[in-house]
């Protein structure tokens, strides 16, 4: 699975991460994560990209999560097309979905619009409802203007051009 391109079609409303950045992130989870019976959450997931490659990485269920019909549409059809039956996709409002939601992720990674103001409150919903696990980590990508240095459940945060990842964890440690 690993190589093969993922070709969204035109007209998609997404911005997707970038190969660098995508790349960049998987670096840094590797050096944490056993994907083996891994549980991902995968928010905005907009092209899959995300959550096929936490799939090709072994994550035992991943499931894919955007508002957009067609994006949910492309995802099942890369999921089929890809033979990979623990990608579960989810048509929903991400946010809506999170307050509702009870299920613990190790993972859970959400690429909202950058321009969407409720980002700053994603951390706090994740923590607040105890969506992961103990070792659970979750994932924020956004833009620069944004800090979530002072969350008490933040672990670090890396920039790869515009791109920036903020990684909080239930539990802390130094590494």
């Amino acid at each position: 699975m690993r190589g093969r391109r993922i070709e969204p079609p035109s007209g998609l409303p997404v911005r997707p991460t970038t190969d660098m950045a995508r790349e960049s992130l998987f670096n840094i989870l590797n050096n944490y994560v056993d994907y083996d019976d891994c549980t991902v959450l995968d928010l905005f997931a907009g092209t899959g990209a995300v959550s096929v490659e936490f799939v090709s990485r072994g994550a035992a269920d991943v499931t894919s999560v955007d508002v957009n019909n067609a994006c949910c549409d492309f995802i099942r059809r890369t999921a089929e097309r890809l033979a990979l039956p623990n990608l579960h996709v989810v048509r929903a409002d991400a946010l809506e979905l999170l307050k509702r939601h009870s299920r613990k992720y190790d993972i859970i990674f959400a690429d909202p619009p950058y321009n969407m103001e409720e980002s700053k409150e994603l951390p706090g919903l994740v923590f607040d409802k105890e969506l992961l696990t103990p070792d659970g980590i979750f994932v924020l990508e956004h833009p620069a203007n944004l800090s979530f240095a002072d969350h008490p459940h933040f672990w670090q945060h890396r920039a790869y051009g515009k791109v920036n990842f903020t990684f909080f964890a239930m539990e802390l440690n130094d590494e």
